[in-house]
């Protein structure tokens, strides 16, 4: 484990956001604020924290903000995430048109794409509220810079906002495993290698288009009759279909995608006769897979989620 600081700037020998995850494994939705800002707007004192050479960190995005319409950005993607950017009355429209789901939406995007130690911010000129959102895992560092999101960029953020989505809500922790927008690969320490044994699903498309979306695989992650998951896109509904929409669910990823010859990650995913080059993998805890019978309310048995195991909870 080392202790640096948490750097923004590019090309300075100062640490990015991208591959670096504080090790106290801030949850999305707890630490990563979405909501608007109390007092001046000001930007952050670059924290000294410990930190792991890992990307681990909580999910929980709703499913609504995966919807098509959802992020349509218009013109962000050209204009970059950027003051720049969120001064366009395109950008204005779009978020005053669903305040709450956007603010959300906008709290993912800037996480995956803007590195950790810098925010993004934006004041909704109908209301005077401001907005600002916490940069994390620096997946689109030209992006974050201001300018124009590559095809790469894109795909890498939407295959993050896809690994982050949770059908229940339950923030749990996970590993992602694959490149950033610039084609670098994200460092895996051997701690997280072992701590995070489960594999579990990989995610791909392009959420920014206007007609893709995204969608996932199964990587390996297989529940027993006594078993449950607080996440499930990975896996198959009952009887088949995605358990995520509107995420497509795929079935293996073996079959549609490309291990590196690390066979760390995956370097490509094709499917309905499109590849898409910045796929991203997941991996979870064992001790987060829930079984029935030992008396314990564990995450995926809570009253009123489908569960096998709801006696655990006295449900």
């Amino acid at each position: 484990m080392l202790k640096q600081t948490l750097g923004s700037r590019r090309g300075d020998g100062v640490l990015r956001g991208a591959g670096w995850a504080v090790t106290t494994l801030w949850a999305l939705g707890g630490a990563w604020g979405c909501g608007p800002a109390e007092g001046p707007l000001q930007e952050p004192e670059e924290p000294v924290l410990a930190l792991s050479r890992a990307v681990e960190h909580g999910n929980g995005l709703n499913l609504n903000g995966l919807n098509l319409n959802g992020l349509n950005l218009n013109g962000l993607e050209a204009q970059g995430l950027s003051l720049e950017g969120f001064a366009t009355k395109g950008f204005s429209d779009w978020f005053q048109g669903a305040p709450t789901q956007r603010a959300e939406v906008m709290k993912y995007v800037v996480a995956c794409a803007v590195p950790a130690g810098q925010a993004r911010a934006f004041t909704n000129t109908a209301t005077g509220t401001t907005y600002r959102w916490e940069g994390l895992l620096g997946l689109a560092p030209g992006w974050s810079d201001g300018e124009e999101a590559t095809l790469e960029e894109l795909q890498v953020v939407s295959a993050c906002m896809a690994a982050h989505a949770n059908k229940f809500g339950i923030h749990v922790t996970i590993s992602v495993r694959g490149r950033d927008g610039g084609g670098n690969v994200l460092p895996v320490s051997l701690q997280e290698s072992t701590v995070y044994g489960v594999q579990e699903a990989c995610f791909f498309g392009n959420l920014f288009d206007g007609q893709t979306g995204v969608f996932s695989g199964n990587d390996g992650l297989s529940l027993g009759s006594g078993e449950s998951s607080p996440r499930v896109c990975g896996l198959p509904g009952v009887p088949s279909g995605s358990q995520c929409q509107p995420m497509v669910y795929v079935g293996s990823c073996a079959a549609h995608c490309t291990l590196d010859a690390s066979g760390g990650f995956y370097t490509s995913c094709t499917y309905g006769g499109t590849t898409y080059t910045r796929p991203l993998s997941t991996r979870m805890k064992v001790a987060d897979i829930a079984h029935c019978g030992n008396g314990t309310c564990e995450a995926p048995e809570v009253c009123g989620l489908p569960s096998q195991c709801a006696s655990d909870c006295g449900c």
